[in-house]
């Protein structure tokens, strides 16, 4: 059972920047696909970003304004937002999938989530 725990969301600034972090208790963190996935208010939840390693990445579309990725040192995995739009708001979740990918489905452990605000 892997145990995901999500930070760094807040309140910002149309333009701003924030930087989620993901920290998972399972010491085979390295083996796991890790995504981001976010979910705004009466909408389904989206993918956003996923990483397996290096540079074998996955973006919806914001790529060019997010970057995903890991230290398996610290078993973390993070996402820098920058350029924030009002659209981001959402809550965002990461999650651990055994094989890279965007659907949700494939993502077997889930965080509680971290709340993004982004104020126009």
């Amino acid at each position: 059972q892997v145990q995901l725990v999500e930070s760094g969301g807040g309140l910002v600034q149309a333009g701003g920047s924030l930087r989620l972090s993901c920290a998972a208790s399972e010491r085979t963190f390295s083996y796991y696909a890790m995504g981001w996935f976010r979910q705004a208010p009466g909408k389904e939840r989206e993918f956003v970003a996923a990483i397996k390693s290096g540079d074998n990445t996955f973006y919806n579309s914001v790529k060019g304004r997010f970057t995903i990725s890991r230290d398996n040192a610290k078993n973390t995995v993070y996402l820098q937002m920058n350029s924030l739009k009002p659209e981001d708001t959402a809550v965002y979740y990461c999650a651990a999938a055994p094989v890279l990918g965007v659907q949700a489905y494939l993502y077997k452990y889930w965080g509680q989530g971290t709340q993004v605000t982004v104020s126009s």
